[in-house]
């Protein structure tokens, strides 16, 4: 009965052991670039990523994860071993798992349903840019409609110029460019007691932007 329990015993320490070497070893094997950026990725990319953002939650991501050497975890450039019982397919497999994690970390609650089931970074990563792609462009293009027909009628020039500032950050954001010069879409919105001041301004020959109108 003593014996029994004395190997019981040690079967449990065996065990526990090897779970803790495992466990080291797993550990030992995240490179520090891996530890930098998913301990800091929320520093990195701030800002969660919802419908209106995509385009420049994705370049913070794309950049960053470029910068410690993961990009094509992203792309699928680094697919993993085809040996699933090698060591080097379950270092691959660790350092994905802690880059789906990464991604996760950077999503609303909103965002979040859509890789919850994702495996891969790579397939996070593809998701995302099917779902969330097309509604950025159409965002844009809205932003666009609106600023081409912005007028600022009976608003205080401070009120239509900020508003003005808030339509171009928003495209700004999206990873898009404005068309034509900004000050362009301002003089197009002012009412007809303002032509000789929009004249002055367009036979300028000096740059004109956004803050000169402030």
């Amino acid at each position: 009965m003593g014996d029994q329990e004395a190997a019981g015993t040690h079967l449990s320490s065996s065990s526990s052991f090897s779970r803790q070497t495992t466990a080291t070893t797993a550990t030992s094997h995240i490179p520090q670039p891996l530890k930098f950026l998913v301990s800091n990725i929320k520093n990195l990319a701030p800002h969660p990523l919802t419908t209106d953002n995509y385009s420049i939650w994705r370049a913070q991501l794309l950049q960053q994860f470029t910068a410690n050497g993961y990009a094509g975890h992203l792309t699928g450039d680094v697919q993993p071993p085809s040996d699933s019982t090698s060591e080097a397919h379950a270092n691959w497999l660790l350092v994905d798992s802690n880059l789906l994690s990464a991604l996760f970390s950077t999503v609303s609650q909103s965002i979040l349903p859509y890789i919850i089931t994702a495996t891969t970074a790579h397939e996070a990563w593809t998701v995302l840019e099917r779902r969330l792609q097309p509604i950025s462009r159409s965002r844009v293009i809205q932003l666009k409609n609106e600023l081409y027909r912005v007028q600022m009628k009976d608003q205080p020039m401070q009120q239509y110029l900020t508003r003005i500032k808030s339509i171009v950050d928003s495209i700004s954001a999206s990873g898009f460019k404005i068309d034509q010069k900004i000050s362009c879409y301002i003089l197009n919105g002012l009412p007809p007691n303002f032509n000789s001041f929009k004249s002055t301004i367009r036979n300028s020959l000096l740059p004109i932007d956004l803050d000169t109108f402030y």
